[in-house]
């Protein structure tokens, strides 16, 4: 499979670039500044220089072409204020979807974050964040064209991944190492047969490729 991974610098991106190369697939990482390519290398991706705030559908879409798959992982990262979560965590996520539609790549997995709503209430950054990724998840879900997943997950920490999950619809809230977020996507972009589906997930007792089937089979 080429699986086209926004946000191809972030943590969760690397680690699910090292997963999905282990694996042998072919993975392009798109990333803002040259100079993060080795990294990306590093971890058995290729480097695309591609800013998702100013660049257009057409552009996005040339590079997705051909592949079988788009993860958005992008984000605007937690340094970052209100205007970024609207252009990068919405805008971004938007744009991608549409450049993946006109290149014809069906599979697209987001993700997105528990608690994400536009509807939130709010005036801090954080509450920004939330309405930014429930308007984009909004928009996804309204397409067609698309075989869309959903991921929401909990509180993201740096513990080693323990391969158990909890994952559905609705968790309540929980922590879930970046590691586990990866392995879940890695799961996710396989198949279709979570379309369609917005899930959550945190720490679990139930290993991830057991968890994914299960919900598929819902």
């Amino acid at each position: 499979m080429r699986i086209v991974i926004a946000g191809g610098h972030g943590q969760i991106a690397l680690r699910l670039e090292r997963l999905l190369s282990a694996r042998g697939e072919q993975v392009v990482g798109l990333i803002r500044r040259a100079e993060q390519g080795d990294d990306l290398r590093a971890a058995g991706a290729e480097p695309a220089v591609c800013d998702l705030e100013s660049a257009s559908v057409e552009e996005v879409a040339a590079l997705l072409s051909g592949a079988d798959a788009a993860v958005f992982a992008a984000g605007a990262g937690p340094g970052s204020g209100a205007d970024r979560k609207v252009t990068v965590d919405k805008g971004a996520a938007i744009l991608f979807a549409d450049a993946a539609r006109q290149a014809g790549v069906r599979r697209h997995v987001v993700v997105s974050s528990m608690g994400a709503d536009p509807d939130h209430a709010g005036d801090e950054i954080f509450d920004a964040y939330l309405r930014a990724k429930g308007e984009a998840d909004a928009y996804i879900r309204g397409l067609t064209g698309l075989d869309w997943t959903i991921l929401r997950p909990g509180s993201l920490i740096d513990d080693a991944g323990t391969g158990l999950v909890r994952l559905e619809a609705s968790t309540g809230r929980g922590m879930i190492p970046r590691d586990d977020v990866a392995a879940i996507l890695a799961e996710l972009v396989e198949s279709t047969a979570t379309s369609g589906l917005t899930l959550e997930a945190i720490g679990g007792s139930t290993p991830i490729s057991v968890a994914v089937k299960s919900v598929a089979g819902n």
